[in-house]
């Protein structure tokens, strides 16, 4: 998939680990979808796995609701994190700025069937949320009732604005 090339190329995030530090950093994605011509997005928690150079979000809902709804209907989505906010202020408000960092990238979710897949896609989340890197006993039925789900990545971008003394 190719991207327009970012504008600001002085906020561009460029090294690799920097990118994922941010998104180890953020603890909510928002994942836009499209139903028809009608845009959708909505924030989620989520947990990732970075490796071979490919990375992978991990999410979990409910079987039903509009976002499954479209997602079965196309599965080509974008998503977007950001965190590290505040105001640099100035003298003049036309000199006040933000500091910020983020990522965003494209690709596609995939629904995972299998118990293991789901497990470890949970498990994900559980490390990403909570920073502990446990591997957790789903019961059978709490398997049946969750719906797991990820985003194979095919590109993300990283953006920041530091604080000037950074």
């Amino acid at each position: 998939m190719e991207t327009k090339q970012m504008r600001r190329k002085d906020k561009e995030v460029v090294d690799i680990n920097e990118k994922i530090n941010i998104i180890d950093k953020c603890k909510v994605c928002r994942l836009a979808m499209t139903d028809d011509d009608q845009p959708y997005i909505i924030p989620l928690n989520f947990g990732y796995v970075y490796e071979n150079n490919i990375l992978t979000l991990y999410f979990h809902s409910a079987y039903q609701g509009m976002k499954i709804d479209i997602l079965k209907k196309n599965n080509k989505v974008c998503f977007e994190i950001d965190c590290n906010h505040a105001l640099i202020e100035a003298n003049e408000p036309s000199q006040c700025s933000f500091a910020f960092e983020s990522v965003i990238g494209f690709g596609k979710i995939i629904f995972l069937e299998a118990d293991e897949e789901k497990s470890y896609g949970l498990d994900q989340l559980m490390k990403h949320q909570t920073g502990k890197d446990i591997k957790y006993q789903y019961p059978e039925n709490q398997l049946k009732s969750v719906n797991v789900y990820k985003m194979e990545v095919e590109i993300f971008t990283g953006k920041h604005r530091l604080f000037p003394n950074h």
